[in-house]
């Protein structure tokens, strides 16, 4: 997967990743925080993997303990499609927008800034873009 570390995004700025979802994607996840033990977002759609079918499971992770898993019932990927994942944040919630969907996550470790960005899993990732 892709690692970008040493960020500096500011609360109400976007992390935007542009790619594709592989053909026989199983699932991916998006992770922003301070690294790779304490994350502010683990956003994770789940096309068929850990016992979930099109579901996307979010959470957060703190000294590498995982949270409570936040499950959400819209499911708005497709195998093979292009996508934009944009990831914006302040002091009370993170906001994942696509391009058909929007989603909120709690801020639980009232993260200031994000220093860190993981891609796993079957996307491909095109660009990536700091607005």
């Amino acid at each position: 997967g892709l690692v970008v570390t040493q960020l500096d995004i500011q609360p109400g700025e976007c992390i935007k990743v542009k790619g594709k979802i592989l053909s026989d994607a199983k699932g991916f996840a998006v992770n922003v925080g301070k690294d790779s033990s304490t994350l502010l977002l683990h956003f994770n759609p789940r096309f068929d993997c850990h016992g979930d079918v099109n579901t996307i499971v979010c959470n957060s992770k703190q000294d590498g303990m995982w949270g409570e898993e936040d499950r959400k019932a819209d499911f708005p990927f497709q195998h093979g499609d292009k996508t934009e994942i944009c990831i914006s944040f302040n002091e009370t919630e993170a906001t994942v927008k696509l391009p058909d969907a929007e989603f909120q996550f709690p801020n639980r470790l009232g993260m200031e800034k994000i220093e860190y960005l993981a891609v796993e899993g079957d996307f491909k990732v095109k660009a990536i873009k700091f607005s």
